[in-house]
């Protein structure tokens, strides 16, 4: 018998631990309500060959795009960007603050501060996960139609989804500089700002420039219920069967996310290069 190394009578555990009766009954449910999932999801592989005819008819009327509103789609692309960069920008700055308050570890233990973290980090929640496209629906009521809109849904989206990744980074934070401050007499506000916020930089950089990404996506289907941008145009083609028309804003769009989602990965790659490891 081949020597493997180990003590007499000392086996390597098993690959899964053995689920208790609880457990093995969870797992038959999850599996039951992922097949239920897709059965009220309608999903349908014959409904997909059915539909391959359709696709390929609605590819062929889109083909060639269309050339002939050129300069006023591109004035509409250039508004969805601006969108996506103002609100980024504004939910950005918005979210800061929120994210110190909803930080474990960087606020005093008094009554006021636990009403504070519990408030920042609800706020934060209820920002992330209500959809971006109720909050245009919400804002063109409020502001009216067009990018103003478009640009608070995107803020207050942004909000949501960098408060949270901020306040991570922060909590992740090497505990050593701001020890050491404190123990010097530093305030806390000054160990936030001196010591946890520039620790946690490069998170945050790269955090915005994903929030822009994700953004640019969303400012295309704000669009959609008049908050401004090439949103609409697309709605128009399509509601008019104008295929190559739609087929132009499409590539349009493809280009631009492409476009931010490379330049963003360039800063990142830029970001992560220059941090000390």
């Amino acid at each position: 018998m081949a020597d493997t190394g180990r003590p007499r009578g000392e086996e390597l555990p098993g690959r899964f631990k053995r689920p208790g009766v609880f457990q093995f009954c969870a797992y038959v449910l999850l599996v039951g309500f992922v097949f239920l999932s897709f059965q009220g999801a309608g999903w349908s592989f014959s409904a997909i060959l059915s539909g391959g005819p359709a696709m390929a008819d609605f590819l062929s009327r889109a083909w060639p795009p269309s050339m002939e509103r050129l300069p006023q789609l591109s004035a509409a692309l250039l508004e969805t960007f601006q969108m996506a960069l103002a609100g980024t920008i504004i939910g950005v700055v918005v979210s800061l603050p929120l994210a110190v308050l909803a930080a474990k570890g960087l606020s005093r233990h008094t009554p006021i501060s636990r009403i504070f973290y519990s408030s920042s980090r609800l706020l934060i929640a209820f920002f992330r996960t209500v959809p971006d496209l109720v909050w245009a629906l919400v804002f063109v009521i409020t502001v009216g139609l067009g990018p103003f809109a478009g640009t608070l849904a995107i803020a207050v989206d942004t909000v949501g989804f960098c408060g949270r990744f901020f306040a991570e980074a922060m909590e992740d934070v090497e505990k050593g500089p701001s020890e050491a401050l404190t123990a010097a007499g530093a305030s806390k506000l000054d160990t936030i700002f001196c010591a946890v916020v520039p620790a946690a930089m490069p998170s945050f950089i790269t955090t915005s420039l994903f929030a822009l990404e994700k953004a640019t996506r969303s400012s295309v289907v704000l669009g959609l219920v008049g908050a401004g941008g090439i949103g609409i145009e697309l709605k128009v083609a399509m509601d008019f069967f104008d295929y190559q028309l739609a087929m132009t804003i499409i590539l349009m769009i493809f280009v631009l996310v492409l476009c931010v989602e490379r330049l963003g990965s360039i800063a990142r790659n830029r970001i992560l290069e220059g941090t000390p490891r």
